[in-house]
């Protein structure tokens, strides 16, 4: 199933929970239109790019080099819409990207003692791009999890990375979703067009607010979106 995201600008956020301040999102939804005129593949890329662009290149103060994604409910799938993130990033920049996963690996990252840099035990995919699995999944001191702890992990992916796209636990269920909108430059909450609630997403917001976490914007999967045909006559 093919993946397809449009970019715009809005002042809606699950509803009009967001009206205090618009936010950047991103509709991810199944193509339905004619392939012979419209590749619903070169559109999504296209879109991933403007979301790259507008999230990592166009603030005017703050710079954002740190983005954690959150699915409001366990079962999204954040992994891969990082994953062609941190691609779509990678060409735009020559600076060095890690897309920090939450997937489990056979052998504990050297980071735990301290011996080795994250690059060393990360896959490089790119010239310019790492995908950095299990960071901050292993317990490692009792400190894991925690505030002082993820300070102190986010500050070894700067030493290495000018960029990091971090999948962040389900913000729905876990408190460290928030931590880690706080400690970062931002979050990006990602929604299922038709299976999360306005209630919760709402929920959500104020909880991630609260915790002072920066909210970058949304991101909406899986949404139907067909062409009209109206549009088609002007391609």
């Amino acid at each position: 199933m093919s993946a397809n995201a449009d970019v715009l600008r809005s002042d809606d956020f699950a509803g009009s929970a967001a009206q205090e301040s618009p936010l950047l999102q991103v509709e991810v939804f199944r193509g339905a239109g004619r392939a012979d005129v419209w590749n619903p593949e070169d559109f999504a890329r296209e879109q991933i790019r403007g979301l790259v662009q507008r999230v990592f290149f166009a603030s005017v103060g703050r710079p954002v080099t740190q983005v954690v994604f959150s699915g409001a409910e366990p079962h999204m799938d954040v992994s891969g819409l990082c994953d062609q993130v941190g691609q779509a990033l990678a060409l735009e920049t020559s600076a060095h990207i890690a897309v920090v996963g939450r997937e489990m690996t056979a052998e504990l990252p050297s980071w735990c003692g301290g011996r080795a840099a994250i690059k060393s035990w990360s896959r490089q995919t790119a010239v310019n791009l790492w995908r950095v699995p299990g960071f901050g999944l292993r317990e490692c001191s009792e400190e894991s999890g925690t505030g002082r702890y993820w300070i102190s992990r986010l500050a070894e992916l700067r030493k290495e990375f000018e960029y990091a796209v971090i999948e962040g636990p389900a913000a729905g269920i876990s408190s460290e979703a928030a931590l880690l909108g706080q400690l970062t430059d931002g979050i990006i909450l990602v929604l299922g067009a038709h299976n999360t609630r306005r209630a919760t997403a709402r929920k959500i917001k104020e909880t991630l607010e609260a915790a002072q976490s920066r909210i970058l914007g949304t991101v909406l999967r899986e949404r139907r979106f067909p062409v009209p045909e109206r549009i088609y006559r002007r391609l």
